[in-house]
């Protein structure tokens, strides 16, 4: 790899994405290896087992970011919350009713958005970013990231998120915070 080896950045919708899976597995599987995350090859596969049903919903849409070889270096992937979303039910104190108010439209929920290690401090995770949002209709983009994930919380703060809360994700998960972005 160079400094100046051409990537690009492609939107993918769910079928596409399902198809690209062994590449959104490759980048997924290395970067959260690494601490804080530390998952073993048993959470990649859950994970994937999620991707697959995720891809699935409406208004489901991904970025992959890809050298001119074909190497996948970055993903990013997420679908608009419906109505009956769980997600503002994790957080540990409850926000009003006005934030978590949901209709299938109103907040984008992004669910993964990694770089691989070598690739990092390139601006890749800002271009994986702005494509995966490129064209959603959704007034606000809500993420959960570990708060020793030091150099995310930046880039996401930087991208004007603000912490609304903590919650654990999923059951026996670290506490994560709960950020989010208007995009009116």
């Amino acid at each position: 790899m160079t400094e100046h080896e051409t990537l690009t950045v492609k939107q993918l919708d769910g079928p596409a994405a399902a198809a690209a899976e062994e590449s959104f597995r490759l980048v997924y599987a290395e970067v959260f290896a690494e601490p804080p995350y530390k998952e073993t090859e048993a959470d990649v596969a859950a994970t994937f087992r999620r991707f697959r049903s995720q891809t699935r919903k409406t208004g489901f849409r991904a970025a992959l970011a890809r050298t001119q070889d074909g190497e996948a270096v970055g993903i990013a992937y997420g679908y608009p919350l419906s109505p009956n979303t769980g997600w503002w039910d994790q957080l540990t104190k409850p926000v009003p009713d006005a934030m978590r108010r949901e209709d299938g439209r109103r907040t984008f929920g992004l669910m993964e958005l990694a770089v691989r290690p070598s690739w990092r401090g390139r601006g890749v995770a800002r271009r994986l970013h702005e494509a995966v949002l490129d064209g959603a209709e959704a007034e606000r983009v809500l993420l959960n990231v570990h708060p020793d994930s030091k150099a995310a919380q930046a880039a996401y703060r930087s991208w004007g998120y603000q912490k609304v809360g903590e919650a654990r994700p999923w059951p026996g998960a670290d506490l994560h915070d709960v950020m989010l972005l208007g995009r009116q």
